[in-house]
């Protein structure tokens, strides 16, 4: 379960955020400082290995850039006038960005395309909670939650309304070789579910 370990009367910004020492991980959603789970999991990284090669070769030759964590998206508020006092900054473990133009230095400012997160018990409530409410209201247009003890995708697209839809849900059932999870918004962006949750 993941644990907000730094509170303080005010928000916390990312001028505080990137203050922190750099061996320490945190995330900053509204305001809030979550401490980063240690080293992800072996199951966890080969997941995050998997993805990222579908994701890579399909995004080949095409204007949109994928970034693995550690990597920090910051999400400004509408009408901040300046970005660094933003009060949300994450690191979801994939991000898709077609908008070079969000791309800086340091990482991403605004809303990737596709963001994955890859849940652990550590850090579940926040990734379907915190998270799925911040990616809704700053405009991610497709959110992946991989959940590798039930061996199941959960795949939000963002509607006309701006809100994500029920979204669907891909389960591997056995070995079944035949059975993929595919992409909303990437045509053709197909992962097979027995390769994503091989042990």
């Amino acid at each position: 379960m993941s644990v907000v370990v730094k509170r303080q009367e005010i928000p916390f910004t990312y001028r505080d955020y990137e203050s922190w020492p750099d061996d320490e991980r945190w995330e900053l959603i509204d305001g809030c400082a979550f401490d980063m789970c240690a080293a992800p999991s072996r199951r966890h990284q080969g997941i995050s290995l998997t993805m990222t090669l579908y994701f890579g070769n399909y995004l080949k030759g095409k204007p949109c850039r994928l970034y693995a964590a550690p990597f920090d998206v910051v999400l400004p508020e509408a009408g901040l006038r300046d970005w660094r006092d933003s009060v949300n900054v994450v690191q979801p473990d994939l991000s898709v960005i077609c908008d070079q133009s969000k791309l800086t230095d340091k990482g991403c400012l605004g809303a990737p395309d596709l963001v994955a997160e890859i849940v652990s018990p550590y850090t579940s409530k926040k990734d379907l909670r915190e998270k799925f409410d911040l990616y809704e209201r700053f405009g991610v247009r497709e959110y992946w939650i991989v959940f590798p003890e039930d061996r199941a995708v959960h795949i939000y697209g963002r509607n006309d309304g701006g809100r994500f839809d029920d979204g669907e849900v891909v389960e591997l059932r056995g070995r079944a070789p035949s059975e993929t999870v595919s992409s909303f918004i990437f045509p053709g962006l197909t992962l097979p579910m027995a390769e994503l949750f091989a042990d």
